[in-house]
Formats: structure tokens, C-alpha cells, sequence
């Protein structure tokens, strides 16, 4: 059976020649005449598994020795309550910038352990762009600030990393961690769900540096406590150890198409010509202001809604599937991730072209 496009916001489409060593793996893991499903997170094999993931992240990312890596589990929702009781360290508030429906939970979650900040909000502009630098108010009373760098249902990314001065800065890069390099120096905290751009569902990755880690709120549970993992090797309890083996062929398999420079050009280029296609059209929209598009999630509108379902119903039938809108803001989206190849793109555009073409 052919494979589809699979243009999904998480879980999303997964390196085809990482399913493919994935299998040849399944039922004997290099002569161990085990399925890494089936081992212990002790044992040498897998431990093995776990120290080479972290050293091609590290790798990947440039991450600094005085940042620890945790594989996690509990989604990246699980951060909205962990980055407040490790971060505040005696604090009782913290400063969030409210962007898009990600940001939006975060922000409730926090309220249950802090004086919450809105340092800047773009709800009045309906989540069409980030909020600039200037437009910050940040507080100098803050134990941290948080951020959702890129707004996956919106389709808003911020085209540049908040200046904070001293304050450590918290950000949830679920879609778009490892998409492009950054600067892990300049983050106290990041943390991503792997199931748009790292891997399987199931796992999350939090780095964290070592001199925020120690001072959780009173009563958090050992779970919550970036301590407590960063103690054990994120291996406390049983981790989910075939979503880390995964993440795990991700990293090799993005390090063998030359890292996070590479990658970053090649999704630029989808991006483009994506947003070029639309914008050249008289039948499809994009609401973002250009200035703040996601390079990982399009979302894009029909002239006449009343088409959405043929568009999504032939679609699927010339296999692009997963188009559909986010159900609070309604259109299409396309996430267009480091594996989604080129080809996806070219075929989606070439759809929505002859679609236009019969029905604009």
C-alpha cells in the first residue's frame, strides 16, 4: 500500500527511512533477539539506546554543559504546571506572553501556582502575529518568563527570541524544536512534545539548566521535580523507552542530512513556496501578518467555505490527508515538518492549484 502525505499536526508524518530501520529493528535489536519495546530501561542495551540519543541532541543543538536533557512523559501540557513549580524558587509570580491557543492554556495552568503577568497579548489582533519586543512589558519581579514560540492552530511564529536580561525564559517548542538551530544559552528552560518534529507521542523532551533545577515549590510531587529526573538519568520510573529509542533514530537521521542548518533551509524553502502559492491566489488566504508565519503549520482559508469538505474529501483522495482546520479556528492547515518532504509540498500545492482551477 502507497503512503500518503500526511500533513497532521501531531501526531504527524515520521522520517520514512527512520520507519524503515525502525522495522528491520522491530523483532531483533542488533542481535539482542529483542524489541526495544520488550527491554528493561536497566539493562546496558537500552541504556546504551538512551546515552546516544542525548549525546546526537546534544550534538544537534550545541547544548551547553550546564544544561541537563530529561525525556520526560505527560506531554508537553505536563510543562504548563512543571515550569512554575521548579522555576518560581520562592517566587510568586512570572510573566507569560499570551499568543495563540497554546500559550493560552499555559497561562491557565500557571494561575494555580502564581500571580500570572500577561507581559504582552495579541488576542485583540485575533492571534494574526506575535507581539514585537517593544510591545513587552516585562517585570523585573518575574521568576520567569514564558513563551509558545510557534502557535501551531494559529499559525503564528515569533520571528525573533524575547530579550529578557536576567530573567531565566521558559519556552514550549513542541513544533519546532530541532526544525532550525538555536541558542540554548539563551532559554533557562524549552521543552517540546516529540510528537511533531522529535518523534512517537508519548515522550517529552525538557532542557533545563542545572542552576534552576533544586528549588521546587513546597509539596511537589517527586514526578514534578526536574531534580528528581535529572538525578536518575530521566530514568526515576520506567520512561517511555521505544519513544526515546525513536526520538533517538530522528537525531541520527537528521544528523546524517547535516544537522539543523540544512533542515532550516530545506523547511524555509517548503514554507515559501507554500505561503507563495497562496498569496499568489485569488482563492485561498492566509491571515497572519507575513512578518510572523509558521514555517511548521499553514493554515489557509477558501474564498467559499462552503467548499471546505469537497476540498478536504479530494484531497484525501489524491492522498493528502490531515488537512483539515483546528476545530476552534476552522479552514485548512497544512504542518509541513522536518519530515514532510518537498514532494508533499509540491503535491499539495499542485492540488490546490487544479482545485482553484475548477472551482474558483
Amino acid at each position: 500500500m502507497a503512503r500518503v502525505f500526511n500533513f497532521s499536526a501531531g501526531p504527524a508524518i515520521l522520517p520514512e527511512e527512520v520507519l524503515r530501520q525502525a522495522r528491520e529493528e522491530l523483532l531483533n535489536w542488533r542481535g539482542s533477539g529483542l524489541c526495544v519495546a520488550e527491554m528493561s530501561h536497566r539493562d546496558q542495551e537500552f541504556v546504551s539506546i538512551a546515552e546516544q540519543a542525548e549525546a546526537d541532541l546534544r550534538a544537534l543543538l550545541a547544548i551547553p554543559d550546564s544544561y541537563r536533557v530529561l525525556f520526560l512523559q505527560g506531554g508537553a501540557s505536563s510543562q504548563f504546571a512543571m515550569v512554575p513549580m521548579n522555576l518560581l524558587r520562592g517566587g510568586d509570580q512570572a510573566d507569560y506572553l499570551n499568543t495563540g491557543s497554546w500559550s493560552k492554556k499555559a497561562i491557565a495552568e500557571a494561575k494555580r501556582f502564581c500571580a500570572v503577568e500577561i507581559a504582552a497579548s495579541t488576542e485583540d489582533a485575533r492571534f494574526t502575529r506575535a507581539p514585537t519586543q517593544r510591545e513587552l512589558n516585562l517585570s523585573s519581579e518575574a521568576a520567569y518568563v514564558h513563551y509558545t514560540p510557534n502557535e501551531t492552530i494559529e499559525g503564528v511564529e515569533f520571528p525573533f527570541v524575547p530579550e529578557t536580561v536576567d530573567i531565566p525564559l521558559a519556552a514550549d517548542m513542541s513544533s519546532t524544536l530541532l526544525s532550525r538551530p538555536i541558542e540554548v544559552s539563551r532559554y533557562g528552560v524549552i521543552y517540546a512534545g516529540a510528537q511533531k518534529n522529535l518523534g512517537l507521542a508519548g515522550l517529552t523532551l525538557v532542557i533545563v539548566r542545572e542552576d534552576l533545577i533544586g528549588r521546587p515549590l513546597a509539596g511537589t510531587p517527586a514526578m514534578f521535580d526536574y531534580k528528581t529526573h535529572a538525578d536518575a538519568g530521566s530514568m526515576y520510573n520506567t520512561p517511555p523507552t521505544y519513544a526515546w529509542y525513536l526520538a533517538g533514530l530522528v537525531f541520527q537521521w537528521l544528523r546524517c542530512r547535516g544537522g539543523l542548518a540544512a533542515m532550516a533551509t530545506i523547511n524555509e524553502r517548503k514554507a515559501g513556496a507554500l505561503y507563495a502559492a497562496i498569496d499568489t491566489s485569488g482563492f485561498y488566504a492566509n491571515p497572519v501578518e507575513p512578518a510572523c508565519r509558521s514555517r511548521m503549520n499553514v493554515p489557509f482559508t477558501l474564498a467559499d467555505p462552503g467548499l471546505d469538505q469537497k476540498f478536504l474529501t479530494e484531497a484525501k483522495a489524491a492522498d493528502l490527508v490531515t488537512l483539515e482546520g483546528h476545530r476552534s479556528v476552522g479552514g485548512m492547515r497544512a504542518s509541513i515538518y522536518n519530515a514532510m518532504p518537498e514532494e508533499g509540498v509540491r503535491a499539495l500545492i499542485a492540488f490546490m492549484q487544479e482545485f482553484e482551477r475548477r472551482y474558483g
